[in-house]
């Protein structure tokens, strides 16, 4: 299907050296894309690099600190040089801290803040001018079901993300008259190594408590995999989704859809 074909466009995907990253970033080289991406040491670009190439993809890997403005205009005129202009942004990077709020100190959520939405602006806005250049462009945000909700020791996360998703919004304000659509994708919880944790047995063989919590509020009574995340961003990136602008795409497996199972 011709309107899914990514041939001759260049995607960043930013932090894709493992987890969610590099699955949108495998499922948008499948489509046909060429691939670019970051992240802030040389150690995880050569691991991102060496992952790509035992799937035939060759990804294209650089060093840059996506919150260091002056370091992200190099990124992107280097990539424009070597590889082309960038056609596709996937604003991936991201960290998380959990932290009771009281508990947490201005540096740490300042630090959250800085990576999960400051520097999401600061690639989108690298990026624009070429676009319209262009003619054209794609931006897809990684938003959060915390964009929507709020949960305890997650009180940084969920400011950043609940602003990603409106920055989402406004740049697809301000810049859709130029053809490039923002949009977003907003995972439910995901079987990544940073929540494996999370999902191993206790010492008695039972399932561990998050793991059973999260279970029962998702209506497809599973985590989501790296992968279920691939083909959304094929979608959004794609001139699939020319006439869609300014959308934050749950996928989740139905937990904001869902009130829960009533008690027995």
């Amino acid at each position: 299907m011709d309107i899914f074909n990514l041939s001759n466009r260049v995607a960043l995907v930013t932090g894709a050296s493992y987890g969610i990253g590099f699955a949108i970033a495998k499922g948008l080289a499948q489509a046909g894309a060429t691939i670019a991406f970051n992240a802030r040491r040389e150690d995880l670009v050569k691991q991102g690099v060496e992952e790509f190439k035992k799937l035939g993809i060759t990804a294209h890997g650089y060093v840059c600190d996506i919150t260091d403005e002056k370091a992200v205009g190099q990124l992107v005129a280097k990539i424009e040089q070597e590889v082309g202009v960038i056609d596709i942004l996937v604003n991936n990077a991201g960290i998380i801290k959990r932290i009771p709020m009281i508990e947490m100190s201005a540096e740490d959520f300042r630090e959250v803040i800085d990576i999960d939405l400051t520097g999401q602006f600061i690639m989108a806005k690298s990026v624009i001018p070429s676009m319209i250049k262009k003619g054209g462009g794609k931006i897809i945000n990684i938003c959060s079901m915390m964009s929507e909700l709020g949960r305890e020791t997650v009180s940084a996360y969920a400011a950043a993300k609940g602003g990603l998703k409106m920055l989402t919004k406004n740049i697809a304000s301000e810049y859709g008259e130029y053809n490039i659509q923002c949009n977003a994708i907003g995972p439910g919880y995901i079987a990544t190594p940073q929540t494996a944790p999370l999902r191993e047995k206790q010492k008695d063989g039972s399932a561990h408590p998050f793991d059973s919590f999260i279970i029962s509020k998702t209506p497809a009574a599973r985590w989501g995999e790296p992968d279920d995340l691939a083909g959304p961003a094929v979608f959004l990136a794609s001139k699939s989704s020319d006439f869609v602008n300014g959308h934050i795409l749950y996928v989740d497996g139905g937990i904001l859809a869902y009130i829960g199972k009533q008690p027995k």
